[in-house]
């Protein structure tokens, strides 16, 4: 079993800024690619960023030049800095590690609870 523990979601106001972090514990033998999405309401869930194993990153365009993503491998632990933030960034944003579980090294796709991010103008 892989859990996923997020913090860092809350209020502020635009142009503001907060850091999300998540970690991943458990029967972990690697993780692959971590990322973070995003589920305004009444939209489906998106892709915000993603970091490989390596360090390459892949940002949604709303997010490029104003969210940074990166991760503390010896932590399993990924963050996601978000500067100048918008009205339009409110949303639930949720991490997802992909990797495999020790023992078996079978693949797991985990998800966390989800965190409030509300943008106020």
């Amino acid at each position: 079993q892989v859990q996923l523990v997020e913090s860092g979601g809350g209020l502020v106001q635009a142009g503001g800024s907060l850091r999300l972090s998540c970690a991943a514990s458990g029967s972990i033998f690697s993780i692959d690619s971590m990322g973070w999405y995003r589920q305004a309401p009444g939209k489906q869930r998106g892709l915000v960023a993603i970091i490989a194993r390596g360090g390459s990153t892949n940002y949604a365009d709303s997010a490029e030049g104003r969210f940074t993503i990166s991760r503390d491998n010896a932590k399993n632990t990924v963050y996601l800095q978000m500067n100048s933030l918008k009205p339009e960034d409110t949303a639930v944003y949720y991490c997802n590690v992909k990797g495999r579980k020790s023992t078996t090294h079978f693949s797991f796709d985990s998800w966390g609870q989800g965190t409030q991010v509300t943008v106020s103008s």
